[in-house]
């Protein structure tokens, strides 16, 4: 059964970059296919863009946007609203960068821009929620997400990049734990 993701980001916020990262992770093993892909037009660094990584045991061909999705991860929060929980399926996740804390067993909450901030030293929380995706997500681990950073980052970017992946499994398990 094929497992639907759609980031949501703003232009140079690197979600594309963690939809991409995701399915090279997944299919690193055997039987397990993906395909990510962007959704922009022309827009510049700020805008809203989003991207989508699918899923499965088989190879993936459809290639349309994801309407529906079983989880939804948003780097920003101002591009979250609760309409969207309309376009999550009937047992989906939203994964949402915020300091608030919000009581709807759906939507897991993470403060990634203060990890960015003390690791990553930069307001870049790509990598984060694709480190709390891999803790929720039964179907992929840390070190698979590890593996990816290492074969499609720059050498500079891994070692700060794979300890934030680490802090934002920890962080989110404790949310899910609660």
């Amino acid at each position: 059964m094929m497992i639907n993701i759609r980031w949501h980001g703003r232009g140079g916020q690197g979600a594309f970059t963690a939809a991409r990262l995701l399915g090279v992770a997944y299919s690193s093993h055997e039987n397990q296919y993906a395909l990510a892909f962007p959704s922009f037009g022309p827009e510049r660094r700020g805008a809203p863009i989003q991207a989508f990584t699918k899923l499965d045991t088989k190879p993936v061909v459809n290639r349309s946007e994801v309407n529906k999705a079983d989880y939804i991860i948003f780097l920003d929060d101002t591009l979250f609203t609760e309409g969207i929980l309309k376009e999550l399926n009937a047992d989906g996740k939203v994964l949402l960068n915020t300091k608030q804390s919000i009581n709807d067993p759906r939507i897991l909450t993470i403060d990634a821009d203060s990890i960015a901030g003390e690791i990553l030293r930069q307001p870049i929380t790509n990598t984060i929620m694709l480190g709390a995706f891999a803790e929720v997500f039964e179907g992929i681990g840390l070190q698979d997400i590890k593996e990816a950073i290492q074969l499609h980052m720059p050498a500079k970017l891994h070692d700060r990049n794979i300890r934030a992946v680490q802090q934002a499994a920890v962080e989110i398990h404790r949310e899910v734990v609660l």
